[in-house]
């Protein structure tokens, strides 16, 4: 799987890539479907196209966990600044995307019967892992942008430029039909050489991820007892290590993106890390919102007066996962190996050789706009302009984890059973030892208990992408995603605190918890109806 996920299939109109056994001009429709590794091929395609490391990465800018201070990768800046259109590219590239990822699953299921000598279970591996692939690039278009186009086989040309948008409803049954399908057909792990693929326990994974997103919580709870109940996922002892390089595949991961060093790599935190630490600018910083919800040690938030917060020294007692997600000043950057360095944040605070080039500059620089850097993700062996093969991860059991607490308290059910298999699991992993910070409180109100959980949740799972999926379903955009995004507390001392004032942002309620259908989409099919106040 690692050493051909990165190839990809020039035939029958999928875009012309590379293949690890290159079709060169040999190939068309009448033969090509003549070998199962021909059909393994397009497989691959499939899988590469579900999801990009760039959203990966800049879907945080859409949140509240990071600015987009430079730039507009993937329409970060500009929707969150509500400055865009039906005619921003991240719209289209959105749409085309999935679209082309359905593409090849469509394909490869009208085909596969057409190949010969293929071993029935094999192929019924195949056909399974398509189905959900297909299943999850509907879901992704169904959770943007509503109501989409739904179909089962290739259409033509002319066919794509007719197409009606089916009700979203009619999508999410197929994608938990395709997701129940496909579990049925895989197995619960693969061997060595097959790392990375598709399992029973991703296609429950995401079917409870969906229905989560649902707000559908007996059957998101009920699917999450089911992942844990398989005994094939545990929580990683150490926070840092889930997403080190050396530690790829670990028992948390239960559906990754795969890369490949010097094959299939991507460079974005050449954008996000500090400079000191290699990188060439910043692109996307971390959020002081962010940095508040982390708890300080003994359980409490920042703002309880027994917290013993000091603004002045605001990173001291925090909860450990700030320094293995997040960079502030007097940061100590380390590597495997012992080579460290101090980062230096605060204006005028470098004395080192580095010279101040992570220091935060007012309307300038190079640095972060917030006064924060990115540490989760980073891979220390890296190429050149920080290209990395380290595996992206898209659930991981700590997040099923989360999900079910959040289920059962919707539901009224959280009590100290819950807790201690969920958010106290979480906390002590996490390195608390405190009792009010592990402990479950029975006086806790639901309404207390979803505040901690939400927290919870942000802080575990901060810079891994799903930070804005969770505040559009909350229907919390419109609070956290308008006004003055602030940084560290190097700003103005007569404004906002001090804190910095590293942009404003802008979302419309009545609008934005759907994203427009793109422009050029509706030019080319006239039966794409638009989405509300667009």
């Amino acid at each position: 799987m690692r050493r051909t996920l990165f190839y990809t299939l020039c035939l029958l109109g999928l875009g012309c890539q590379k293949l690890n056994q290159s079709p060169g001009d040999k190939y068309t429709d009448a033969n090509y479907w003549s070998t199962p590794a021909n059909a393994n091929a397009l497989l691959n395609t499939a899988y590469a196209q579900m999801y990009g490391s760039d959203v990966f990465f800049y879907n945080e800018g859409i949140s509240d966990n990071c600015y987009c201070g430079r730039g507009d990768q993937d329409g970060a800046f500009s929707i969150a600044s509500g400055s865009f259109d039906a005619s921003n590219g991240r719209f289209e590239s959105e749409w085309s995307g999935h679209y082309g990822g359905i593409k090849s699953c469509n394909v490869l299921l009208d085909n596969v019967d057409r190949v010969p000598n293929y071993d029935t279970v094999q192929k019924a591996q195949l056909i399974a892992q398509t189905r959900f692939i297909r299943a999850f690039q509907y879901w992704q278009l169904m959770t943007w942008f509503g109501d989409v186009p739904l179909f089962d086989h290739d259409i033509t040309l002319q066919q794509s430029q007719t197409i009606a948008r089916t009700p979203r409803a009619q999508v999410l049954a197929f994608v938990m039909a395709e997701l129940s399908t496909a579990q049925a057909g895989l197995p619960a792990s693969w061997d060595a050489a097959d790392l990375g693929r598709i399992t029973s326990g991703a296609c429950l994974a995401l079917k409870a991820r969906v229905q989560l997103y649902e707000g559908n919580w007996q059957a998101a709870a009920a699917l999450c007892d089911s992942v844990i109940a398989t005994n094939s996922y545990s929580l990683v002892s150490s926070y840092a290590n889930i997403f080190s390089i050396a530690n790829e595949h670990n028992s948390e991961v239960i559906l990754d993106e795969e890369f490949v060093p010097t094959q299939r790599m991507y460079g974005w935190t050449f954008d996000l890390i500090p400079i000191s630490a290699g990188a060439r600018d910043n692109a996307l910083a971390p959020t002081q919102s962010l940095v508040d919800d982390y708890l300080m040690m003994n359980g409490d938030t920042i703002t309880q007066a027994s917290s013993g917060y000091d603004p002045n020294n605001p990173y001291i007692n925090r909860d450990p996962r700030m320094t293995a997600t997040l960079v502030y000043h007097l940061y100590n950057w380390t590597v495997p190996g012992g080579a460290s360095h101090t980062i230096y944040i605060k204006p005028g605070s470098d004395t080192s050789a580095t010279k101040g080039a992570d220091e935060y500059v007012p309307n300038g620089g190079f640095g972060s706009s917030t006064g924060y850097y990115w540490r989760k993700y980073f891979d220390w062996t890296a190429q050149p302009g920080e290209n990395s093969g380290l595996d992206l991860i898209l659930i991981r059991y700590g997040d099923i984890l989360l999900m079910d607490a959040e289920a059962r308290n919707e539901l009224g059910q959280m009590d100290a059973t819950v807790w201690n298999q969920t958010i106290g699991a979480l906390r002590t992993r996490a390195g608390f030892t405190d009792p009010n910070a592990i402990q479950f409180n029975a006086a806790w109100t639901q309404a207390q208990l979803r505040s901690i959980i939400r927290r919870e949740r942000r802080t575990e799972l901060a810079l891994e992408g799903l930070r804005a999926f969770d505040i559009r379903r909350w229907k919390t955009s419109e609070v956290v995603m308008n006004g003055t995004v602030h940084g560290a507390m190097y700003g103005d001392p007569s404004v906002d605190g001090g804190y910095i004032q590293a942009g404003k942002r802008t979302f419309n309620a009545a609008r934005d918890y759907l994203w427009p259908i793109p422009t050029y989409e509706r030019q080319q099919n006239p039966n794409l109806t638009q989405n509300p106040n667009y």
